[in-house]
């Protein structure tokens, strides 16, 4: 029988896992204290960085309904997990596993789907959401100029003809 306090663990990681948008495991043999703590800083607000027990967190992700990442649970891992942008976070987690060679990101989740190491980094050289979408506004807004512009040069160019026309008969209305 578990006992209750393994019991609770597993019910606090899969609760975990469940409300998280993504979950980046990685491998940290090697950090000290102070690094993990510089890496929970880097990777914002909106992530908890939490060493954990492979067993157990197996457990909990199975609970959840994360079967794919059985085989990344070996090693000392902690999982990341994200509930805001997954940008920021894996570009934290990126830029500090340039600078300390010793946390390897092994894989994750994201929206149910299974992310390698190299996805995790692809991601993170994504643009952070509020940026794409100022982009995507920019491109809706140019595109909306435009139109404007097409709508208006049609009795733009009606008027300038129209004067056109008057002044040329004007012009042979004076000569004769």
């Amino acid at each position: 029988m578990a006992r209750p306090d393994k019991a609770a663990a597993v019910a606090e990681l899969t609760d975990a896992f469940r409300s998280s948008n993504a979950a980046v495991l990685t491998e940290y043999r090697g950090l000290t204290v102070a690094q993990l703590k510089t890496l929970r800083r880097s990777l914002g607000e909106d992530a908890q960085y939490a060493v954990v027990k492979n067993t157990l967190t197996k457990i909990a992700a199975n609970e959840a309904g994360i079967t794919t990442l059985d085989d990344l649970f070996n090693g000392p891992t902690a999982v990341a997990f994200i509930t805001g942008d997954p940008v920021t976070s894996a570009k934290g987690l990126r830029d500090f596993a340039k600078d300390n060679p010793n946390l390897v990101i092994k894989g994750g989740v994201l929206d149910g789907k299974v992310l390698s190491a190299d996805d995790i980094k692809k991601l993170a050289d994504l643009e952070s959401r509020e940026v794409l979408l100022s982009k995507l506004a920019g491109a809706f807004k140019s595109k909306q100029s435009q139109a404007a512009s097409v709508f208006q040069a049609l009795p733009s160019k009606f008027v300038r003809t129209a004067e056109a026309l008057r002044v040329k008969q004007a012009e042979q209305g004076g000569a004769e």
